[in-house]
């Protein structure tokens, strides 16, 4: 698909909370819009797209048939924001149909059903990315070069950590396994993405996984609520890795090399800031404030791919998705918990 508009028109699908943050960003963004509003709950999703009118604009269109918004020659591109064990049905539709699809990660709960939208958006020649927006955050892309440079020497261990205390409740998103539910697909998915984002730049590949060892927590629903997981890379290389909706943590990402670490000391998954430490050098930080929310560098991305008739992202190509969810699957069976997408 190749877009000739002078203006990306975008239809959301699932007017939840991180939909209004990519909704914020394309109001901000140069060359885009967002067209149309689909929810199964039509008040809700008029409210959305209330909020999201921009003066002088059409106003957003709001519907809660996916049929409409896939047969509508006006729109670009498709973002789902639905919680992710609903997101294989829309983006199938949508890849089916021609419609490019930018979906929020987790793409799909497992590997196997992350295999069927690939190969759908190959057969339909459709532009399909995992919305990992830290890939794209220009602190990543200082650290990629730092790492590329040789900045830290040899890599040797990775370190991080991603946990937050949620209430426990059972019909919730995040401890239901009928929606996907657990702490894997949730935040550690950010936490395996930046372990292959630093091995990549830091070794120009990601090593084979030659151990794995998984330790953790699962919630009286099943899923995984706490893991704490160890990936060895051979010769001494090991990412070590903690996630969790049910423990607090700093949250941090640390690299280690034979001469120096870098530090994310906050939030890594949305940082601004990063830490080079060397012995005897003074502490390097960059601070690398975001144009907006942080989500405007991946649509920014993924709108020029879609425009250039790509069908992935090279800097979230669709061999990374697969790579993380195998890992999840292979985590989530070792400590037990299991879903009902699991074949």
């Amino acid at each position: 698909m190749t877009t000739t508009s002078s203006t990306f028109q975008w239809a959301l699908i699932g007017p939840g909370a991180i939909a209004h943050v990519f909704a914020e960003a394309v109001s901000r963004l140069e060359g885009c819009r967002l067209h149309t509003v689909c929810g199964r709950d039509r008040s809700r999703a008029e409210q959305f797209a209330q909020r999201w009118n921009q003066p002088g604009d059409t106003a957003v269109q709001v519907t809660t048939d996916l049929a409409t918004v896939l047969a509508d020659p006006d729109i670009d591109g498709i973002y789902i924001a639905t919680p992710h064990g609903q997101h294989f049905e829309p983006a199938m539709a949508a890849l089916r149909a021609g419609k490019a699809v930018l979906c929020e990660k987790s793409l799909v709960p497992t590997r196997a059903m992350a295999e069927q939208l690939v190969a759908a958006a190959r057969e339909h020649r459709v532009f399909l990315m995992e919305a990992v927006w830290t890939r794209f955050l220009p602190v990543y892309e200082e650290i990629g070069r730092w790492l590329a440079d040789g900045r830290i020497g040899q890599l040797r261990a990775l370190q991080s950590s991603f946990c937050f205390p949620a209430p426990f409740d059972p019909a919730n998103r995040m401890f239901n396994p009928a929606l996907a539910g657990g702490a894997l697909l949730d935040v550690g998915v950010y936490n395996l993405n930046a372990t292959r984002f630093v091995l990549r730049h830091a070794l120009g590949e990601v090593p084979p996984l030659q151990a794995l060892d998984v330790r953790g927590v699962l919630a009286t629903t099943g899923v995984d609520a706490r893991v704490a997981a160890n990936l060895d890379f051979g010769d001494g290389l090991v990412a070590q890795m903690v996630c969790g909706i049910d423990t607090f943590a700093p949250n941090t990402l640390h690299v280690m090399g034979e001469a120096g670490a870098i530090v994310l000391p906050e939030t890594f998954w949305q940082a601004t800031r990063a830490q080079c430490l060397r012995p005897k050098d003074p502490v390097e930080t960059v601070e690398l404030p975001f144009e907006t929310n942080g989500f405007e560098y991946q649509i920014r991305h993924a709108m020029g791919q879609i425009r250039a008739g790509e069908i992935e992202s090279p800097v979230m190509p669709h061999a990374e998705t697969l790579a993380v969810l195998g890992w999840i699957d292979q985590i989530r069976h070792q400590l037990g918990a299991r879903l009902p997408f699991d074949l």
